[in-house]
C-alpha cells in the first residue's frame, strides 16, 4: 500500500489521472452520443436492433446508414484514435520529471482540442477549425513522446 501513496504523491501524476480520467469520460459519451443519433434518426445496421420498429420488409427500411450518426461515429472513432495514445504517453510522461506546469500546459492544450474537435465536427464548423484542433492534440502527444524517448536513450 505504500507504493501506492509514493505514486499519488507525484502531482504530475494526479493531474494526469484527473485529466485522462475527464478524456476517456468525453470519448466513452460519444457512444452514448452515437446511440442517441441512431434512435433519432432510426439508422440501425444490425437486423436485431431495428425489431422494435417493425419485423420482416418493415424493418429493413431501418438498416441504413445516416450522414448524421456517421458524424458522431467519426468523431468517436477520431477520439480511440487520438486519446489512447494519449493516455499512454501521458502515463510515461508523468514520471519523466517534468515540471508540473508543463505537464498542466499538456494536459489542458490536449483536453482542449479534444473538446474543440468534437464540437466543430458537431457543428460542423468550417476547416480548418477541425484540423487545427486535431492537430494541436496531436502535437501535444507527440511533444510528450519526444520527452520520454529522450529520456530513454540517455538513460542507456
Amino acid at each position: 500500500m505504500r507504493n501506492v501513496h509514493g505514486f499519488l504523491d507525484n502531482d504530475v501524476t494526479l493531474a494526469f489521472i484527473r485529466y485522462g480520467t475527464i478524456i476517456v469520460v468525453k470519448m466513452m459519451l460519444m457512444s452514448t452520443i452515437t446511440a442517441f443519433f441512431r434512435m433519432k434518426k432510426k439508422a440501425f445496421v444490425n437486423p436485431e436492433d431495428t425489431a422494435s420498429f417493425g419485423k420482416g420488409e418493415n424493418a429493413k427500411k431501418y438498416l441504413r446508414t445516416d450522414p448524421d450518426v456517421e458524424r458522431v461515429r467519426r468523431i468517436h472513432l477520431n477520439d480511440l484514435e487520438n486519446i489512447i495514445p494519449f493516455l499512454f504517453a501521458g502515463f510515461f510522461y508523468s514520471f519523466s520529471g517534468v515540471s508540473l506546469s508543463t505537464a498542466l500546459l499538456h494536459y489542458r492544450i490536449f483536453l482542449g482540442s479534444r473538446i474543440f474537435h468534437t464540437i466543430a465536427y458537431l457543428v460542423p464548423l468550417p476547416q480548418p477549425a477541425r484540423g487545427l484542433a486535431w492537430m494541436a492534440g496531436y502535437l501535444v502527444t507527440f511533444s510528450m513522446m519526444y520527452k520520454i524517448i529522450m529520456i530513454a536513450f540517455t538513460m542507456s
